[in-house]
């Protein structure tokens, strides 16, 4: 058998516009708000979060030479990458550290402006993605799972595939697979409304406006927390899905979401 290639239309403008959108405000977001947590490098749960306050995650320095991350009540010992960091040659003392940053110094007034920047942009970004989303029937044809993607039979099929680095070949390719529907409904529906729920409600002004959003999540502390965890969880998403586009062929990945022309393999007899 030979493969031969056929080229499909795999994303709109507007998809592929919104995406590189996305990547652009979820890097501004990520760096800027590393930037906001350093000025409190704390998080609780509860109505209150102060000094005197026990932390369920933190970051931290001991004696300025050294750097730790604590999870409730265990520590790890983190110098040089987390709470205490190289800087210009010499060790400081700071969360993360400032090449993760924006900006690369510590600035929390330019770190809450740059982020508030990127999350309505972000914002708007979005609902114009959703908009063509509804209009076009996007999530509808290509996003919702049929029945047979459900099985878990299929599901379980698709881990170890996936795992094996085996990626559909023929018409199978022309769609996306289970888990891609699934993944990417779950950061649509939950981790992103989630994250702007938490977001607005760490303003001041907003809660003021609005002094029920506290009580959503039982305090401001605890939206913060929250919003850090689905701040994680993008990032891990994020990177799943840059190693799935390096492993599953770069190229063809990015002409797609850059021309819109993606290439199927499909296999042909040499006769």
């Amino acid at each position: 058998m030979q493969p031969h290639k056929t080229f499909i239309r795999r994303h709109s403008v507007v998809v592929r516009i919104t995406h590189w959108v996305n990547v652009v405000c979820f890097a501004v977001l990520l760096m800027s708000g590393l930037q906001i947590f350093n000025a409190h490098p704390r998080l609780y749960v509860g109505i209150y979060g102060a000094d005197h306050e026990q932390p369920v995650f933190a970051i931290g320095s001991r004696q300025q030479n050294q750097g730790y991350v604590q999870l409730g009540t265990v520590q790890l010992n983190t110098t040089g990458v987390l709470g205490v960091s190289l800087l210009e040659g010499s060790l400081t003392a700071r969360a993360f550290p400032g090449w993760m940053t924006l900006p690369s110094w510590q600035d929390l007034g330019a770190g809450r402006h740059w982020h508030f920047l990127a999350a309505w942009l972000l914002v708007i970004n979005g609902f114009i993605y959703l908009l063509h989303g509804v209009l076009r029937q996007h999530f509808q044809r290509d996003l919702l799972p049929d029945r047979q993607q459900l099985k878990l039979r299929h599901l379980w099929q698709e881990i170890v595939d996936h795992a094996r680095l085996r990626f559909a070949k023929g018409d199978e390719a022309r769609r996306y697979n289970a888990l891609q529907k699934i993944t990417y409904l779950l950061v649509i529906v939950v981790l992103l409304p989630l994250m702007l729920l938490t977001g607005l409600t760490l303003s001041p002004a907003l809660d003021a406006a609005f002094p029920f959003l506290p009580d959503l999540f039982g305090g401001r502390p605890t939206a913060r927390t929250l919003h850090f965890i689905t701040a994680t969880l993008l990032v891990l998403f994020v990177l799943v899905h840059v190693v799935m586009v390096l492993v599953s062929g770069l190229w063809n990945n990015l002409r797609s979401m850059i021309t819109g022309q993606y290439a199927i393999e499909h296999e042909e007899d040499k006769s």
